[in-house]
Formats: structure tokens, C-alpha cells, sequence
């Protein structure tokens, strides 16, 4: 089930998120206000859209490090870091949304084949944890919309794994979480 929103936490971390980004590229100096929520332990993703398409997407699957710490490095990770695309200019900034995930700790799931893991899936619900050997990839949960069907969301992250996407993996294992998610206006 996914988790019940937080307007003022994910107000916050959109606003720690941005601060993150503008002084990473020399835009801005003021950090946003502190919030005791930030120094509790939390995994996010942050995903940052220029006119509606991907533009940068980093994140952690586990509570490593605080909250508010998360965050900023996840926000400067998807605005300078992320292999799929050149860093951010700071001419870009006002030209982008942000969006926060924060996930909920993964949860494994039993199965004994890949159809009945396919079974167990929550469409637009899930996000998915896969591992097989040294491999592993995620999808969040919002991934569902660009991929509804559950057989085609498996392979399509197997594929982002280095895996066969259409053949089954004897090794695999796999964990699924939910997201509170929030977007800039």
C-alpha cells in the first residue's frame, strides 16, 4: 500500500532538493530552513524533467544516511552525475521540475518463477528491486506509466540490469517498495 502523503515534508524536500542543485552550479547560497524529519534515516530519488521529458534520475534503494543528506547528494547526483546525460548548466535551472520519492524500506518477495513474480506486482503501486549475481536495477513506481503491463515493466528492468530480457534467470531475486512522491508546481 502506498504511503499517505506529506505535503509540508515533500514542500520541504523539493525546496532542499532545488538549493541542492542551484549551489552545486553556483546559483545560490542560502540553505532552506532545517526540519527535524531530515535527520531521521530515508532513501529517495530524485527525478528532474525538462518540458515533461527525463532530463536526470539518481537515487538510493536503502535508509543509508539522513533524510535531508539524501537528498541534496541524490539532487546533485541527477543534475551533474547521471551517465544518461550531460551535467546541468546553471542557464538550465529555471527550465526544470523536480520531483522527490521518498521509498519505503524494500520488502522481499518470495516466488518460485518469474510468472508467478509477475503475479505478485501492484501496477502502478510497486517499485521494483531486481538482483541476480553482482547485478541489480530499480524502477519506481511512477516507471509504470511508460510500462503498464507487468511482463513488459520485468523485462525492460532486467534488460536495465544486463540481463536477458526474455529468458528466465535461475538467480533472481527480487524486493519491491512504495513511494511518496512529490512534484514542483
Amino acid at each position: 500500500m502506498p504511503l499517505p502523503p506529506d505535503t509540508e515534508l515533500g514542500q520541504i524536500l523539493l525546496a532542499r532538493a532545488r538549493h541542492a542543485i542551484a549551489h552545486e552550479l553556483g546559483a545560490e547560497k542560502d540553505p532552506p530552513d532545517g526540519d527535524p524529519r531530515l535527520t531521521e534515516r530515508g532513501a529517495t530519488f530524485v527525478t528532474i524533467r525538462r518540458k515533461g521529458e527525463l532530463r536526470g534520475c539518481i537515487g538510493s534503494v536503502r535508509p543509508q544516511r539522513s533524510l535531508g543528506e539524501d537528498v541534496v547528494i541524490n539532487a546533485v547526483g541527477a543534475a551533474t552525475r547521471d551517465p544518461r546525460f550531460p551535467p546541468m548548466s546553471r542557464e538550465e535551472l529555471d527550465k526544470v521540475d523536480i520531483e522527490v520519492s521518498l521509498l519505503s524500506p524494500p520488502e522481499f518477495v518470495e516466488f518460485s518463477g518469474e510468472d508467478e513474480l509477475i503475479r505478485k506486482l501492484r501496477p502502478g503501486v510497486d517499485g521494483l528491486l531486481l538482483f541476480s549475481g553482482c547485478r541489480s536495477a530499480t524502477f519506481l513506481p511512477q516507471v509504470w506509466e511508460q510500462l503498464p503491463e507487468p511482463r513488459m515493466f520485468l523485462a525492460a528492468l532486467k534488460q536495465k540490469a544486463g540481463l536477458a530480457p526474455d529468458r528466465p534467470t535461475p538467480d533472481l531475486m527480487a524486493a519491491t517498495y512504495t513511494v511518496r512522491k512529490w512534484k514542483e508546481p
